[in-house]
């Protein structure tokens, strides 16, 4: 079974700089769909594996198992935190092009922090 191992240091590293790398050139092009892409990805990324993870073979899947889980974890983690960053360009953008956010999506959190 081919699983996309997003738990290996080295990975993550790479996902993150590159995740990071369009959030930064999404906020100065000021486009949110450039941090929506990582987004979109990752979404399909934790499908793939939560199919693998249901659709495991009952024989010997103790190793494919945890790792399955690891990669679902990191997968939630880094939808989190590109969710987050194409608000905040989505609001950094409409605040540019003085256009009318139909919500201001971050106020409830930046008033509770």
């Amino acid at each position: 079974m081919f699983i996309f191992d997003v738990t290996d240091p080295l990975t993550i590293v790479l996902l993150l700089s590159a995740t990071v790398l369009l959030i930064f050139l999404g906020k100065e092009i000021k486009k949110p769909l450039v941090p929506a892409l990582p987004l979109i990805f990752f979404l399909i990324l934790i499908m793939i594996h939560s199919l693998q993870l249901a659709n495991l073979p009952k024989i010997n899947n103790g190793e494919y198992y945890s790792t399955i889980l690891g990669c679902v974890t990191v997968d939630l983690v880094m939808i989190f935190i590109t969710f987050f960053s194409y608000l905040w360009v989505d609001d950094i953008a409409c605040r540019f092009y003085k256009k009318k956010s139909i919500d201001n999506s971050l106020d409830w959190f930046w008033k509770e922090v």
